[in-house]
């Protein structure tokens, strides 16, 4: 891609990006002339149709990371493996918000932010991601099996899964969901489970952002781990909450360089690794992943840890929202990433692999 290309894709991707601080700057500054991105229907169904629709999904292949330099394979501490966009006939194909994978990193189960499930097979040629297969929509449900949109419930942003128990959080109303897949995948109704009360006070658009379960055999085993987007506590730093488990309570993340909370996942390790994304009109875009130790995270901690790889619109990012791993049957710890499009012509839904070099 050429050097005015990227120009070009920073941009754009700065006003869809940024949120009303991008809106206000483009109004303010008309000699960039560049318009609002025309926005898709999003809804998984516009009939409300509550059962599994088959969808078609398109995947181009992105031989590369870096856009400069496309011998350039290592980022930190993440090796490049591959990556595909992906590109959906369906209307209501976008706005990944989250994704889990099975333990052979074949099997995924995502939410899109508008309200909706996709479940689906990444295909593998060798090692590369070769497409996407057997892919299904169905929106979320309520309580009540009708369609969590029809309450007005969008901003479906955080996703955790232990088993056939999946939980999913909604910013805006500050809403936790519990569904249990055993009855009915993901045409199970939801029951709506009890926050903390500063979870509840989140701010518009800026809670719960990244849901972890923490397993067995690890310190916390059987808590939730919610993580805010930008909730703040009084010194500046980002709000957290241990729901259920053995120490529930409230502790905060050091915020550093304007990032917010994209997503997290837990390791095998006991190591927390979240993802982070930032948004500046003067110094752009750009993403992390920021590894904390789950042995430091307790009721009133304040725990912080270091990046462990960083991009801006120099690599093939878009707006990353989720994060998952997955062990190879080599050893090999893979990390997963995907974008979420914003329903936006001028944004893209990736679909990123990387290895975790130790």
């Amino acid at each position: 891609m050429s050097l005015h290309a990227i120009a070009d894709r920073r941009r754009f991707l700065a006003l869809t990006l940024g949120g009303a601080s991008a809106l206000a700057w483009s109004l303010s500054a008309s000699a960039q002339s560049a318009s609002p991105p025309v926005r898709r229907r999003a809804a998984v169904d516009e009939h409300s149709v509550t059962s599994a629709v088959r969808i078609e999904v398109k995947a181009r292949p992105l031989p590369s990371f870096d856009l400069r330099d496309r011998t350039h394979l290592r980022f930190g501490m993440l090796q490049y493996r591959s990556g595909v966009a992906l590109t959906s006939p369906f209307s209501g194909f976008g706005g990944l918000s989250g994704i889990r994978l099975d333990a052979n990193g074949e099997r995924f189960l995502a939410i899109s932010d508008k309200g909706g499930w996709f479940t689906g097979r990444i295909v593998y040629s060798g090692r590369e991601i070769a497409g996407l297969a057997d892919v299904e929509a169905t929106p979320l449900l309520a309580p009540d099996g009708r369609p969590i949109t029809e309450r007005g419930w969008y901003d479906s942003e955080s996703l955790a899964r232990d088993g056939d128990v999946v939980y999913v959080g909604l910013e805006r109303v500050n809403q936790l969901l519990r569904y249990d897949f055993a009855k009915g995948g993901t045409g199970a109704r939801s029951e709506i489970l009890p926050l903390p009360a500063a979870a509840r006070r989140l701010p518009n658009n800026k809670g719960l952002e990244a849901l972890v379960v923490v397993p067995k055999g690890l310190p916390l085993a059987g808590t939730l781990i919610a993580l805010s987007e930008r909730g703040l506590d009084a010194n500046g730093n980002l709000l957290a909450f241990l729901i259920g488990g053995p120490a529930a309570g409230q502790f905060s993340i050091v915020r550093s360089n304007d990032f917010d909370v994209s997503d997290a996942v837990l390791l095998p390790s006991g190591d927390l690794l979240v993802l982070e994304r930032k948004f500046s009109l003067f110094n752009g875009v750009g993403v992390r992943i920021r590894r904390l130790a789950l042995s430091q995270i307790a009721p009133g901690a304040l725990v912080d840890g270091p990046a462990i790889f960083s991009a801006d619109l120099g690599q093939e990012i878009d707006n990353l929202e989720g994060i998952d791993a997955h062990v190879t049957p080599e050893g090999e710890t893979v990390l997963t990433l995907v974008s979420d499009d914003n329903f936006s012509m001028i944004q893209r839904t990736l679909l990123l692999q990387f290895t975790l070099v130790e």
